[in-house]
């Protein structure tokens, strides 16, 4: 029997709960990435996943996300996102943490309420189990970094991590965009060319490492992302359980 998160109007948030679950997110996922081949791979069978579906269309996944849960920091060597990133300041972190990873949208959708359901069941998820931080990678399309100096330079002036936090370089093509970049950003420009789940990491007050790796077989670049819940504003918390109801 699915296990709903939240249901909210047209859409509902449930955990998968089987083999066929796991495969249509995997067929989102590659639909939504536009990969050559089924995106799949060993943190699929580690993580419990995330399905939003449309009621108003037979149920039909329109986006999908996976959890890591980890205990502390001293587990984060296992994450998805310690391939990329040293990760070692980290491990001091000593409360429950969450990896949220591959999360999609399914093309042919343009709502912003499936954002909204999203986290509703990610706030859900983060009360139930005391989780005092989410991490992952926030994707940017393409490895081209030209179209995104902006949103580079604006991640630099005021979304860095803390020192005590900061994700040292680990994968071999990297762009350095905190130590390179030196203009002032346009700000509306960085804003249309920051991708949504980033945007809501950051108005939530996460931060992302200095650097972004350039994922060729995923053709993407990619900062490494933190939110640490309790630095979350009340407004927004306020605004989160709101859609949690």
């Amino acid at each position: 029997m699915a296990q709903v998160m939240l249901s909210n109007g047209r859409y509902r948030a449930r955990l998968a709960t089987g083999e066929d679950d796991i495969a249509a997110a995997q067929l989102l996922r590659t639909q939504a990435f536009a990969t050559e081949t089924t995106d799949c791979d060993v943190f699929d069978g580690l993580c419990q996943h995330v399905l939003v579906e449309d009621m108003r269309a037979g149920n039909h996944l329109v986006c999908c996300f996976r959890l890591f849960d980890m205990q502390g920091g001293s587990e984060i060597g296992r994450s998805y996102s310690a391939q990329f990133y040293d990760l070692a300041a980290l491990t001091a972190f000593e409360g429950r943490m969450v990896e949220m990873g591959r999360f999609c949208v399914d093309p042919d959708y343009n709502d912003p309420d499936i954002l909204r359901t999203a986290w509703g069941a990610m706030t859900a998820y983060v009360d139930t189990h005391s989780v005092e931080m989410l991490f992952g990678c926030s994707s940017f399309a393409g490895t081209e970094t030209e179209a995104y100096l902006d949103a580079f330079a604006v991640l630099k002036h005021r979304h860095l991590a803390p020192k005590r936090w900061l994700p040292r370089v680990k994968a071999p093509d990297v762009f350095r965009f905190a130590a390179r970049l030196r203009r002032k950003p346009d700000s509306k420009k960085a804003m249309l060319r920051m991708p949504p789940l980033l945007r809501t990491y950051l108005a939530m007050g996460g931060w992302v490492s200095d650097h972004a790796v350039v994922d060729r077989q995923m053709n993407t670049l990619h900062v490494f992302t933190g939110l640490e819940i309790g630095a979350i504003p009340p407004a927004r918390k306020r605004l989160l359980r709101m859609i949690v109801g």
